[in-house]
């Protein structure tokens, strides 16, 4: 998720978000769960959000945009930097 939300810079809000999910991962993405994961990684620090102005195309509704924040950046160091260690030395076959 939170890849996403970097790839997709200042167009990261939900629509976008989980195409982009479900285009690199080949696996379906719930409105629900995608919503429930921004929401608790905003909780932890790691995005923020905002609302942008109401439009008339979506019926007066707001777009909810997301950020990935340092500490959402440091995260994903983190991860990648454990996920190459774990491969270091594997060989397949």
């Amino acid at each position: 998720m939170l890849l996403a939300v970097v790839r997709l810079g200042d167009g990261a809000y939900g629509v976008p978000i989980r195409r982009e999910i479900e285009e690199r991962t080949g696996r379906k993405v719930t409105v629900g769960a995608l919503y429930a994961t921004l929401d608790r990684l905003e909780a932890k620090g790691f995005v923020s959000s905002w609302f942008a102005d109401p439009t008339a195309e979506r019926g007066g509704r707001s777009r909810r945009y997301f950020r990935v924040e340092p500490a959402g950046i440091e995260s994903l160091a983190r991860a990648r930097d454990m996920f190459e260690r774990m491969w270091k030395g594997v060989r397949l076959a």
